[in-house]
């Protein structure tokens, strides 16, 4: 597929997809009820995928989330980090040293999760904190492997831990 640069992002060709041109995503995020139950308060906003005056013009005031994730596992929040284990925009490896260097202590260590008796990541708890990868998914999981997704998703709300077996 041909790539080419476009206002700091990928545009993918043919026989790939760009979710910054998604119209399903658009006309849902713009519908008033949707607008209205995630508490829009600014009357109609009319929603893009990505907008790029926010992107250009967003501050940074954070320079790292760790500390907050600290002080939600300190007071007993459940956390589940995932990430898609082909993701080139935030490769696992990076989100494995950023929770390493919380320091927390390992419950059960790395093993293999199954969805539909197929190898569908990799699981490791810590104390306070789940992470999972996703086998073949890119930086949108839910776009890459929905049903994975979903069962990681699910088992969170459940409160469940993920299979380890087939």
């Amino acid at each position: 597929a041909q790539t080419s640069r476009m206002w700091g992002r990928m545009k993918v060709g043919p026989g790939g997809y760009d979710p910054c041109y998604s119209k399903y995503a658009e006309a849902y995020f713009n519908k008033i009820e949707v607008q209205k139950a995630l508490h829009v308060t600014s009357g109609r906003v009319k929603w893009t995928v990505c907008n790029d005056s926010v992107f250009r013009t967003y501050n940074y005031t954070v320079f790292s989330v760790l500390p907050i994730y600290k002080k939600l596992i300190k007071g007993g929040l459940k956390i589940w980090m995932y990430s898609g284990d082909a993701d080139g925009r935030v490769p696992v490896i990076g989100t494995r040293y950023c929770v390493e260097a919380m320091g927390l202590t390992i419950k059960k260590p790395w093993t293999s999760w199954f969805y539909n008796n197929q190898v569908a990541g990799r699981v490791v708890e810590y104390q306070g904190l789940t992470l999972v990868t996703i086998r073949g998914a890119g930086h949108l999981v839910p776009l890459n492997k929905p049903n994975e997704a979903l069962a990681l998703i699910h088992a969170y709300l459940s409160n469940h831990p993920l299979s380890t077996r087939r």
